[in-house]
């Protein structure tokens, strides 16, 4: 019984669960479909919304558009109709040119006429005129034509002169800038010192007595110090001094130091002053040995024979216009260098005919001949380069300079021997150079006077101005010029300046 009443009441519960189930279920799927329902109606609304504005915004772009149209439509009538406007003024100003072209051929035809009247009427006047003119000149025609050419070549001529005188000086200004721009490079690079010429020493004596004992009994000493030194001994009354003069400089530099050493010494006899002699004269040549050794070292140039770098090393105690010429050598053989290098020349042949150039300096007074041959002989008789032996033999072109290092050891020799204050000149070789200058100056047509100025650099020539034109003074100056060149010897270079002069006065009363 209990069982079943269990059973009962739990069907029935279950009954009321699923009743109250299906209540529940039955009311969510209501309350769903009123919410999806009222969704699809607000969808709805919003499509139609939005259709609403999408239409709106076509219909006013749509509108915009055809504004923009109607717009450009505008512009293109207004722009052809621009054109066609100018098509027209175009069209009215082609047919006034082709009117005033008409009238302009018709005006030209006219002249052409015209011309062809006046220019045989300007004939018969020719033919007139030249009969007056024959008549009047006593001339042909063929002779005027002769006279008129001929005045027409004296023009060509002298503008060909002022031609030729302006190139000249404009080749002459550039040279003259690019020369002093390389001499000025290769002169910078070194200087030397200057050396007073002098062909004496002299010794200092301790006391005056010394002097005595040098002359020995009857002159026996001084006779056999001058025969074994070949210089000549002056003793005067100068106080504490004794004079050696010769103008061999290596034996008058050996007759000093054997001379110094006597008196030192104190014992001065024939047989102690032949002794001193010998020992100076093997010291003298070994210092000459080494002077031409180290001059070699100095001018960076190797393998010379030795008797040539002897007769080098002499060159040491020789002197020239108060020039030491072994620095003179080394002085060219650098700017020798140099210049080589900077013209693109052989260096080499350059530095050692720069070196050797007056080697004959050193002999030239125990063998006949000038200095430049003398040296090209010893050169060439040790084997130096024919190249270089060149250079030597034409450094004073005794023989045309036939390579350009030889005009380069020509210009390095010059450069070293005439810059300022390198040399001295006596008073009297000095008036006679100037005089010499001003003879040639004086010696041509034309010139009324000329003065040596600037120390004998440079030379002004006055010259008639009845006698000689502006052309004429041209070539007067370049003549001068080359005369000076050919005839005379100086350092430098010498500046030839022609003046002509015109004046014209008047007197108010």
């Amino acid at each position: 019984m209990e069982s079943l009443v269990l059973g009962i009441v739990a069907v029935g519960a279950f009954a009321l669960g699923a009743g109250a189930l299906f209540v529940f279920l039955r009311a969510s799927s209501g309350g769903m479909m009123r919410r999806a329902q009222d969704e699809s109606e607000r969808l709805v609304a919003d499509a139609r919304r939005e259709a609403r504005e999408l239409t709106l915004d076509a219909e006013k772009e749509a509108l915009e558009r055809r504004e923009a149209v109607d717009t450009e439509a505008r512009d293109s009538r207004r722009e052809l109709t621009r054109a066609e406007r100018r098509l027209e003024q175009r069209e009215e100003a082609l047919d006034r040119r082709a009117e005033q072209l008409d009238r302009n051929e018709q005006s030209v035809r006219d002249r052409t006429a015209n011309f062809d009247r006046e220019e045989r009427r300007l004939e018969e006047l020719e033919q007139g005129v030249r009969g007056r003119l024959e008549e009047i000149a006593q001339l042909t025609v063929e002779e005027a034509r002769e006279r008129l050419l001929e005045d027409l070549d004296q023009e060509l001529r002298e503008e060909a002169s002022r031609r030729v005188r302006a190139m000249e000086a404009s080749a002459k200004a550039e040279a003259d800038t690019r020369a002093r721009k390389i001499l000025a490079t290769v002169m910078q690079r070194m200087t030397s010192e200057i050396t007073a010429e002098t062909t004496v020493s002299t010794v200092s004596l301790p006391s005056d007595d010394l002097k005595g004992r040098i002359i020995g009994r009857e002159g026996r000493n001084i006779r056999a110090f001058e025969a074994a030194t070949g210089c000549d001994l002056i003793i005067d009354d100068t106080p504490g001094l004794v004079t050696v003069s010769g103008f061999d400089p290596v034996r008058r530099e050996i007759a000093r130091q054997a001379l110094t050493r006597l008196v030192q010494d104190g014992r001065i006899q024939p047989i102690r002053i032949e002794e001193s002699v010998n020992r100076a004269r093997k010291e003298v040549e070994q210092t000459v040995k080494e002077a031409g050794e180290q001059a070699s070292v100095d001018a960076e140039v190797a393998g010379l024979h030795p008797e040539v770098v002897k007769t080098l090393g002499k060159l040491k105690f020789r002197y020239s216009y108060g020039q030491n010429q072994l620095r003179h050598a080394l002085e060219t053989s650098w700017l020798a260098a140099a210049l080589a290098h900077e013209l693109g020349a052989d260096v080499e042949v350059a530095r050692v005919g720069g070196l050797l150039h007056d080697l004959g300096k050193a002999v030239d007074r125990e063998t006949e001949g000038t200095h430049a041959i003398i040296g090209a002989d010893i050169a060439k008789r040790f084997g130096v380069g024919r190249d270089i032996v060149h250079c030597i033999e034409a450094h004073h072109e005794e023989v045309k300079p036939e390579t350009v290092e030889a005009l380069i050891v020509i210009c390095a020799d010059a450069m070293s021997g005439s810059r300022p204050g390198v040399r001295r000149e006596s008073s009297e070789q000095y008036i006679k150079r100037l005089e010499a200058l001003e003879a040639i100056a004086n010696s041509y047509d034309g010139v009324e006077e000329s003065f040596a100025i600037q120390a004998g650099r440079e030379i002004r020539i006055m010259v008639r101005p009845d006698s000689v034109d502006d052309l004429e003074a041209t070539r007067l100056a370049r003549d001068v010029s080359r005369k000076i060149e050919e005839t005379m010897q100086y350092p430098g270079e010498i500046k030839v300046t022609v003046i002509r002069e015109t004046r014209a006065s008047a007197v108010a009363h």
